[in-house]
């Protein structure tokens, strides 16, 4: 491991490789890169310093580049310990960003970094999880006086915050990115689905065609698993909680089953639900020989991996992120990516350019938050619509597209409920 005052990195001489990453990921996220031009004229964050626990990924870094443009002073750890990218923090290491971050973090380092950032006492936090916020309000509650706000990146992390807010216990403004539609109906939906069957054809190595893959959880992430997974030929089956979304799954083609059912029968499980024990003891003493196991919500808890553990008689490490569970029934179960978010373990995450639009949210939502700090309230915060459309807009002339406009017809048309039949 590198370490110096400002970092701890594992390799400090991948800088090189990450910058040339960065810089791979910079040319895909033309609209992020609008926002960076502009917050280097106008330097929105002067005097502010900004605590991130993010993914420590090349789009990660673009992001925090854009801060630094805006006068930000940035301080970043990781929000999972297998989602760093080692060259990139060197990289970022480099630069002289303040990070503590390597893929593989023990549980001790994971908090003893997220600590750090802790310490160097954020105007602002930009969170993936809520780690760093329930960390803040649970073991630092005097630095919440000199937070403005914060952000959440993630549908597990809005939830969190929801429950804090729910108790009284939130006691700074956090805007749910999350909740942006140009990030939940595209990162959500396209870099999840692509990322997670990615991370699991790196670990495994499978043909999907022709097996049975089960998506379990159907919102925005599973969704687009199972889409991306019915595209390679698998048979899809879904297990929800939710009526409607058990419906949706029903009538988008797949087939919606209990779990207790599903388990006998499918090849290959993904969990992406953000709730805990979904697969579980019971689950995995009736699965098929080899079955595969697979985690893209985001905490490691979906997947009972104790349980498992539990009723091996035998574990082995088979290839880089994928492990054999050997059953006292004789059978083999396999887990990729230590049940972790696999598209981040096992594979480089979201691609770059859907991921210009969140990190357009994140940077906007910091900017909005900054100019009205004054005015913003403990609890979770919404965005407002037209911040939403400006991501889009920058999207779409990024990628040299046009779309059509309304004509003043049309404008007094869509006001008037004078006009009928």
């Amino acid at each position: 491991m590198d370490s110096a005052a400002t970092y701890e990195v594992r390799d400090i001489k991948l800088a090189e490789s990450g910058k040339k990453n960065i810089e791979w990921a910079e040319a895909q996220m033309g609209s992020l890169m609008v926002v960076r031009e502009r917050f280097r004229k106008e330097k929105p964050f002067k005097g502010v310093k900004i605590g991130i626990a993010l993914h420590p990924t090349k789009e990660t870094a673009v992001l925090v580049r854009t801060l630094v443009d805006g006068g930000a002073d940035v301080a970043i750890c990781a929000c999972n310990p297998l989602s760093t990218q080692d060259d990139v923090a060197a990289a970022l290491a480099k630069e002289g960003v303040k990070i503590w971050a390597y893929k593989g973090e023990t549980k001790e380092d994971y908090y003893r970094y997220l600590n750090k950032v802790i310490e160097f006492k954020p105007h602002y936090t930009l969170d993936d999880g809520c780690d760093l916020v329930s960390e803040i309000h649970a073991k630092h509650p005097q630095l919440i006086k000199d937070i403005i706000a914060g952000a959440e990146e993630t549908t597990t992390g809005v939830i969190r915050l929801k429950a804090m807010e729910k108790d009284g216990a939130l006691k700074y403004p956090v805007i749910a990115v999350n909740d942006l539609k140009t990030k939940h109906l595209f990162d959500n939906y396209l870099g999840t689905g692509q990322s997670t069957l990615d991370g699991i054809l790196r670990a495994s190595a499978i043909l999907l065609a022709g097996s049975t893959v089960v998506v379990v959880g159907y919102g925005h992430c599973g969704k687009g698993v199972a889409l991306r997974a019915k595209g390679m030929g698998a048979n899809v089956i879904v297990t929800e909680v939710d009526a409607i979304a058990a419906l949706q799954a029903l009538t988008d083609g797949c087939r919606v089953m209990p779990m207790e059912e599903a388990a006998k029968l499918g090849n290959v499980f993904i969990t992406v639900t953000g709730n805990k024990h979904v697969l579980r003891k019971e689950h995995f003493s009736v699965m098929k020989e080899n079955a595969i196991l697979a985690n893209s919500g985001h905490f490691d808890i979906e997947i009972d991996v104790k349980a498992l553990k539990e009723m091996a008689k035998k574990v082995e490490h088979v290839r880089t992120s994928f492990d054999k569970y050997t059953l006292a029934n004789g059978k083999n179960i396999y887990l990729c990516g230590e049940g972790r978010l696999v598209n981040l373990a096992a594979a480089e995450g979201h691609p770059s350019m859907v991921m210009a639009q969140s990190f357009c949210g994140q940077a906007l939502a910091a900017e909005y938050a900054i100019k009205n700090k004054t005015k913003l309230k403990p609890g979770v915060v919404n965005l407002p619509e037209e911040i939403d459309n400006k991501i889009a807009d920058l999207q779409l002339k990024a990628l040299g597209i046009k779309f059509d406009t309304l004509t003043p017809e049309q404008i007094e048309y869509l006001k008037s409920w004078k006009e009928g039949t």
